[in-house]
């Protein structure tokens, strides 16, 4: 997992052949003009999720992992209080994979959490459980999904 600003991101633009792009397209795009849902950058290999929406109590959170995508979660609007569990410790699945949607849920506790302002984001790699979208008042923010088969 990775927690940093955007100005901060040329640092992790070199860890996947998709991140360059997908930093690109976070700096080069008016994000707040987008509306919410799902934007094509470079077909399923790289697209964008925006989320504006009320956010959750930690207790409602569950923990989510991904097997062929990369989240960056950008915040844009709110504070996102995301959690977060290494995936080798979440013992308790509340779903199977859904290998179309790409997620599995876990009843697992977060492990730690991680005040996520506007501007910073969080990288979220495949052995990262995480639970977005908590905090308080609404929450705008956007996840570029990243395939692990991405090229640049």
């Amino acid at each position: 997992m990775i927690f940093a600003t955007l100005t901060q991101a040329d640092r992790y633009a070199t860890l996947h052949p998709g991140f360059a792009r997908a930093f690109a397209f976070l700096r080069s795009t008016d994000l707040n003009a987008l509306t919410p849902g799902r934007h094509v950058i470079d077909g399923d290999a790289l697209f964008a999720i925006v989320e504006h929406c009320e956010a959750r109590h930690r207790d409602d959170a569950k923990l989510e992992c991904h097997r062929r995508y990369i989240d960056i979660q950008l915040v844009l609007e709110g504070v996102d209080e995301m959690g977060w569990r290494p995936l080798a410790d979440c013992a308790d699945p509340a779903t199977d994979y859904d290998a179309a949607r790409d997620i599995r849920f876990f009843r697992d506790a977060p492990a730690s959490w991680v005040a996520t302002p506007a501007g910073s984001f969080c990288v979220f790699f495949p052995d990262d459980a995480h639970a977005p979208l908590v905090g308080d008042g609404h929450i705008r923010k956007v996840a570029v999904k990243v395939a692990l088969a991405a090229t640049p």
